[in-house]
């Protein structure tokens, strides 16, 4: 499948950003029963449950808020740093590399966690379980030059 052509756009960054404040929004107010699960793309026959992370701006100090897809590896989430296979990392992954105490909230439990990049060898175990999870992150992986970031999120 070839990268949508306006993919890197300004217009593709606002539908996202005020996409997730939506979604973010209603997601806090019905503690996950509207906005729990990602319903688009691979996820409309098979959806993805999804929890909202809590973050630092790296230059702001502003707390942030960003939806994301999950899969759980013993203790800890996982998350993927896709971004739709933009060409850039996404603000909430360079905001944990600089501040990565953090926080999740999946449904109604709000807990504190830790962010690290996976390394190497964590990635290569935890891609095709997260593919497994969301099939689009291949499709995202293969519009974007960049290595996109699996992120643990794990109990502060």
């Amino acid at each position: 499948m070839d990268k949508p052509r306006l993919l890197d756009s300004g217009l593709v960054a606002t539908v996202m950003k005020y996409g997730s404040r939506a979604n973010a929004w209603i997601y806090r107010r019905t503690n996950g029963k509207v906005g729990g699960s990602w319903r688009v793309g691979a996820g409309f026959r098979k959806p993805v449950p999804t929890l909202l992370l809590e973050h630092t701006g790296r230059r702001s100090g502003k707390t942030f808020t960003a939806p994301l897809l999950y899969i759980t590896d013993g203790a800890d989430i996982v998350v993927v740093g896709s971004q739709g296979g933009k060409a850039d990392h996404p603000q909430w992954y360079l905001n944990l590399l600089a501040h990565p105490a953090a926080h999740v909230q999946i449904g109604s439990e709000r807990k504190a966690v830790v962010a690290r990049a996976a390394d190497d060898a964590e990635r290569e175990r935890l891609w095709p379980r997260l593919v497994e999870a969301y099939a689009d992150f291949d499709t995202y992986q293969s519009w974007t030059q960049r290595r996109i970031p699996v992120v643990l999120l794990s109990p502060a």
